[in-house]
């Protein structure tokens, strides 16, 4: 059975080509940024993509929590994200 479809907020990162490397000084407060609006009900979840990892994904319930986040995070403000989008997920299941 299908449930009433919710529209949440992807935040989709690409990171720089040797991001492992780089990450190091800024992930705690990268994390403690998610973790942190995750127990606010801001993100719904959230995780690296691939191995090794060359993006992110951010799931928000909102737009605006998501382009907010961008402008916050560590990540970003370190020059570790070469570009990011806020686009809509419309989940059926």
């Amino acid at each position: 059975m299908w449930r009433v479809p919710e529209t949440l907020q992807v935040l989709r990162y690409e990171y720089v080509a040797n991001i492992l490397e780089r990450r190091g000084e800024h992930r705690d407060a990268h994390l403690s940024l998610i973790s942190a609006q995750h127990a606010d009900g801001r993100i719904v979840l959230a995780g690296a993509i691939g191995d090794p990892p060359h993006g992110g994904l951010i799931v928000f319930r909102s737009a605006d929590d998501a382009r907010a986040f961008a402008g916050d995070d560590p990540y970003v403000k370190a020059g570790l994200v070469t570009h990011w989008t806020v686009e809509p997920w419309n989940v059926v299941t």
